[in-house]
């Protein structure tokens, strides 16, 4: 037999089926609110279906669910009502159990079809679809299921908006996930990171780069603590060639110790670069290759070498491309020592680096001869200079001003009674 009574009296049963699927929702004052709404009467099942659900019940408080399921498989309702009411049950307790959301689903979906359950049990009944079907990866169906959700409550959660735009997201419905973000954002009372970073992935993977650097700047306004956004931010800014703000964007990011990776200080020194500041760029590098935060390879060293020799700090750039070599017989950074050596005029040093270069099978050697020739030449070495003038002249682009060369030398190394 089949009893209704009003909202007020809550019968064990009934529950017995809120308390499994969403507590929050029944803390609400209504499970709809759309306009117009009017709360109606509570239907129970028939006397020997509550029963059967009754001992369910029991077995569920006691932690029993194999029991409890086993009861309610057995029940076998001829009322519609009765009917969606056990599969439901059935279908919250299979949810709660590891591996049998899909056989879960199957149970809350009939049990919503015929809309013969109460609104309160149908309202959440519908929000748990949605959700299993994200847990179960099913997510057009989460979509559908959260759509119906809303259609039949006309209420608004942070929360669902948030899974929809994820939904969207893992069903690569990239332009629609925007819209379930921003209502996310609007309604949590405490900012909630994530539907920020699904709107910033919807921009970035569609590559909107513009429409990333905005929300990526609302993420460090809303969540400055957070080291990630800064640095992240940062290289947004890369991407829209905005490298003034990129630089101090991760500057602000280093003063407050949020730079942790080998790729975030290389970037602040490229930045560093990029701007005009070479020097700066060279001590950061400098500074976390001796802390281990930066690689101590051939590689590092030639970049900071590189780095003082465009703040022309020459002397000090040589000695790093020095210590590069070393690491990794490279003739080029041999090369790259010689030719800051005869800058800063220690032609001696020059000439063991760039000799170092040739043994080692530099590129274009012509060129290093002519090099040598000329750090020969300056550090009187008059016979060496001729002879490395002798093989630059071979190379075509430099023949020109080897031979101008040639007649300075001799005439250098005869004024000084040298033979060549």
């Amino acid at each position: 037999m089949k009893r209704t009574f009003k909202m007020s009296a809550v019968a064990l049963v009934l529950g017995a089926g809120a308390i499994l699927s969403a507590p929050v929702a029944m803390a609400q004052s209504a499970p709809v609110i759309c306009p117009g709404y009017e709360k109606g009467k509570t239907t129970l099942v028939g006397e020997r279906t509550g029963k059967k659900v009754q001992k369910a019940f029991e077995f569920y408080n006691e932690d029993l669910i194999d029991d409890a399921l086993n009861v309610l498989y057995e029940i076998d309702p001829s009322d519609d009502f009765d009917k969606a009411y056990v599969q439901r049950f059935i279908g919250n307790l299979l949810a709660s159990q590891e591996g049998q959301g899909g056989k879960a689903l199957g149970y809350l979906v009939q049990s919503v079809e015929p809309q013969v359950l109460n609104d309160v049990e149908h309202s959440q009944t519908l929000k748990l679809l949605g959700d299993l079907s994200m847990q179960e990866e099913k997510y057009t169906d989460a979509i559908k299921w959260y759509g119906k959700w809303m259609d039949f409550t006309c209420k608004t959660d942070a929360d669902v908006f948030t899974r929809l735009a994820q939904a969207y997201y893992e069903s690569k419905q990239l332009d629609k996930m925007v819209e379930p973000a921003d209502k996310a954002i609007a309604l949590y009372e405490e900012p909630n990171k994530n539907p920020y970073v699904l709107k910033l992935t919807s921009y970035y993977e569609r590559k909107m780069y513009p429409e990333t650097v905005a929300v990526a700047e609302e993420l460090v306004r809303t969540f400055p603590e957070e080291a990630t956004w800064w640095s992240r931010l940062g290289f947004f800014y890369l991407l829209v060639e905005d490298y003034k703000k990129g630089l101090s964007t991760f500057e602000l990011a280093y003063q407050q110790g949020y730079l942790e990776k080998e790729n975030e200080i290389k970037t602040l020194a490229q930045l560093y670069q990029t701007n005009g500041m070479p020097y700066r760029a060279a001590k950061l590098l400098e500074k976390h290759m001796k802390d281990g935060l930066v690689k101590n390879d051939a590689d590092m060293l030639a970049n900071i070498a590189n780095a003082y020799h465009q703040a022309k700090n020459f002397s000090q750039a040589a000695g790093l491309y020095a210590q590069a070599a070393q690491k990794s017989s490279d003739p080029e950074h041999y090369r790259k020592q010689g030719t800051l050596l005869m800058i800063a005029e220690d032609y001696k040093g020059a000439i063991k680096a760039l000799e170092n270069a040739l043994e080692r099978g530099a590129d274009d050697p012509e060129k290093i001869h002519f090099s040598l020739m000329e750090a020969n030449f300056y550090a009187g070495n008059y016979k060496a200079a001729y002879k490395h003038v002798l093989e630059a002249k071979k190379d075509r682009s430099l023949r020109r001003n080897a031979s101008a060369w040639e007649p300075y030398i001799k005439e250098k190394a005869k004024n000084r009674g040298i033979n060549i």
